[in-house]
């Protein structure tokens, strides 16, 4: 199927890690070519029907047949990956069809669509490094693809990934970190499933809420698991003041009922306070500290995806 007469028999592909985090897979890259090795990014841009990953995802392949991330549900990567290696041996982009539309009969995606691949064996490793750095200081980052000239570069972030005139555009966006207030069964749970979820986290006593206010960005997440309201209001003061995209607070109905009267008293307005999910989670009474944790976490996650989403046009 695949013509594979520049390869030699060192160059065979093989998963290096398993990962689809950009900022690893961009790493990946980048580390190579800094090695002297010669690498290339693969990208999806273009689904037809249905896929397992969204516009944008990546996979770094090396010279050596090592490589990282995901542009499918693992049906297609070591495909793609020989791809890229006859794209390095060439020096020239190709771009490949899997699914619906390919010329591959042999290969089919079980979600019955299918996909589009850029190949770009990298030139340079700055548009790497100017997107990683941004991420490092917790900014959005864009690429742009040009195939025409078969180059990348660094841009400022779009809203969306996409196409844009003669080329594609990814966006990145930073980890979303996650600061968890308590000492408690419940925030360890938390923290330990937040951690295996790949986000980054913090676990805080509210003893330094304004030190912790200098974490919060519009991609934090705030999870209160007090049992006192005291001890909490000093934290959700500096949380409502530093706009991050979540704010979560343990506690029943009544509770929040006493928490917003006392967010009142101290001047905050009930837009203000509305951003504050409470009781937190996706289901009411998550009684165990796992499933709190879980259903936390689904909750902070949902609102992160739906951030995310494009806007319709009004």
């Amino acid at each position: 199927m695949l013509q594979q007469s520049l390869l030699t028999e060192q160059a065979r592909p093989e998963a290096a890690l398993l990962t689809d985090d950009s900022a690893t897979i961009l790493r990946f890259a980048m580390q190579a070519l800094n090695a002297g090795m010669a690498a290339a990014l693969v990208t999806l841009v273009d689904i037809r029907g249905g896929s397992s990953r969204a516009l944008g995802a990546h996979m770094a392949v090396r010279e050596d047949g090592a490589y990282c991330g995901f542009v499918s549900g693992g049906c297609v990567e070591s495909a793609a990956a020989y791809e890229a290696l006859e794209a390095i041996a060439c020096g020239k982009d190709r771009v490949v069809k899997y699914g619906e539309g390919s010329p591959y009969f042999d290969i089919v995606l079980p979600c019955g669509g299918g996909i589009t691949l850029s190949i770009h064996p990298l030139r340079s490793v700055t548009p790497l490094l100017a997107t990683l750095n941004a991420l490092a200081q917790r900014k959005a980052a864009g690429m742009r693809y040009h195939p025409a000239s078969q180059t990348l570069q660094s841009v400022l972030p779009a809203r969306e990934t996409g196409w844009r005139d003669d080329g594609f555009e990814v966006r990145y966006v930073p980890c979303a970190r996650v600061i968890i207030y308590g000492r408690s069964v419940e925030a360890d749970a938390t923290a330990n499933v937040a951690r295996a979820a790949g986000y980054d986290v913090h676990v805080s006593s509210g003893a330094e809420p304004q030190a912790d206010a200098a974490l919060m960005d519009a991609d934090t997440a705030v999870i209160l698991l007090y049992h006192d309201l005291d001890r909490e209001l000093p934290v959700l003061n500096a949380a409502l003041a530093a706009g991050p995209f979540y704010i979560g607070a343990l506690g029943s109905q009544r509770t929040h009922a006493r928490r917003t009267e006392a967010l009142r008293e101290r001047g905050w307005r009930e837009e203000d306070i509305a951003r504050i999910k409470a009781p937190i989670g996706i289901f009411p009474k998550a009684r165990d500290a796992q499933s709190l944790a879980l259903s936390i976490l689904a909750d902070v996650a949902a609102t992160r995806q739906r951030l995310a989403e494009p806007q319709a046009a009004g």
